[in-house]
Order: C-alpha cells, then structure tokens, then sequence
C-alpha cells in the first residue's frame, strides 16, 4: 500500500482512491496552547488590576510614590497613614483634614498605644521639608516608629 492512498477495496480493478483529509490534530494542539497561554495572561491582569485596586482603595488616593524596596514595617501594629499629595493636601487613614489636626492625631494616637507607627504616603512630586516636617511632628508627640512608603521595585 502506498502512502497517502486507501487501500484497494475487495473489487479488483478498482481504480485507487487519494486520502484526501487534513490532519487536523497539530492545529488544534496549538490552538490549545494558545488557549492556555491567553488564560494564564488574562488571569494575571485581573490581579493585578485587584491589587492595584486594593491599594487604590487603601489609601483613598491614589498617590505617585516613589520606588524603594525596603520593608521594615509590622503590618500587625497599629499604625496611621498620612498621605500628602503635590497639591499640598493632607490626609490621615484616606481622610482629608486640616494641617493644624494632625498634632492632634499623633496625641491621640500615641495616647491609644506608644507603639503606633506613622506611616507617610507622600507623592513623589512632595518637597522633602514637607515630609521632614511630617516626621518631625510624630516624635515631638513620642511616637518613634516611622516609615516611608515607597512602591515595590
């Protein structure tokens, strides 16, 4: 028998017939790993959108950190986050509030536990006197556990 032909059918002198199909097996093999290639990319992206998501909803602003990769917070202490953003507002835990409150936040907190740490969200664009004067604040108060927040990389 030869390759790419029927074999010969029980009539003899019937003429031979060419195999005529597509062999559609490595075509649909591919498709298929192309298939698990976008689901795993897909998936990727959608957790990625979720975190950065998350992080958005975090802060209540969304604030264009500087990069650093250092971790030295206890994320199971008590801790108030104060984000300062180029326009120059302030917020504390996502709030706005006025300049002037914030001394009164690291009493209060400082107050709750001596162990709270402070931790400053400051867009990139912030002067570094503003931040300074941040930190500043939170050790007249007593509190002694500061971070800056900085975006992974």
């Amino acid at each position: 028998m030869a390759i790419g032909k029927l074999p010969d059918a029980d009539l003899e002198g019937a003429e031979e017939s060419i195999f005529s199909e597509i062999n559609v097996t490595p075509l649909t093999d591919i498709f298929l790993v192309l298939l698990i290639i976008f689901m795993v990319g897909s998936t990727m992206a959608v957790e990625k959108l979720k975190e950065d998501a998350k992080d958005e909803k975090s802060s209540g602003l969304k604030v264009d950190l500087p990069k650093g990769a250092a971790k030295e917070i206890d994320p199971g202490r008590a801790s108030v986050v104060v984000g300062l953003t180029k326009n120059g507002q302030l917020l504390v835990n996502g709030q706005p509030i006025a300049d002037p409150d914030l001394d009164t936040i690291f009493q209060s907190a400082f107050t709750s536990n001596k162990d709270t740490q402070i931790v400053i969200r400051a867009d990139a664009g912030v002067i570094h006197g503003r931040v300074v004067g941040v930190m500043e604040r939170a050790k007249r108060v007593g509190l002694r556990r500061i971070a800056i927040a900085t975006q992974g990389g």
